[in-house]
């Protein structure tokens, strides 16, 4: 078990509770982005940098994660080739991509981006607010709730 983050584009908000999280249940998490991503020390929390590039840290979060393991982004197409990997994926803002809700999201995606294509202003996604914050606690809180807990690190005494 183990978390990813598609770590350039996510909130710092929502990198600090994956910080804690971390510490607290000592599940794996490892950001991965573009470019160099500050973690706190922590034998639970690494970084990983990859070459610039259109989808390169996505490809690495595609080759890297497994069944079971938990991806957080925002990218809907990263979201459904990591589900097609048996993994899961969340949104930063709380919510849980399925099998049943990824091909309705692409479809959509799609659509934004023909409109935006003919010139239409679509907007983007609103600004990140406490109750998204609240939402994707939330959200990993019951992910890591049914996850069986890592053994205690071992406390021998001299």
């Amino acid at each position: 078990m183990h978390i990813w983050v598609d770590a350039d584009a996510c909130p710092n908000v929502v990198k600090d509770i994956l910080f804690r999280a971390a510490e607290r249940t000592r599940v794996p998490v490892t950001l991965v982005a573009n470019s160099w991503v500050r973690t706190p020390f922590s034998r639970y929390i690494r970084s990983v940098q990859v070459p610039a590039g259109l989808d390169v840290a996505d490809s690495e979060i595609v080759r890297r994660c497994g069944p079971g393991d938990l991806v957080v982004t925002a990218d809907i197409p990263l979201a459904a080739l990591v589900l097609e990997k048996g993994a899961l994926a969340l949104n930063p803002r709380g919510e849980l991509y399925t099998p049943d809700s990824i091909a309705q999201r692409l479809s959509m995606r799609n659509f934004m981006d023909e409109l935006r294509g003919a010139g239409v202003d679509t907007g983007g996604p609103g600004g990140f607010h406490a109750r998204d914050r609240q939402a994707f606690g939330n959200a990993l809180d019951r992910w890591l709730a049914k996850q069986p807990r890592p053994p205690e690190p071992s406390q021998e005494t001299p």
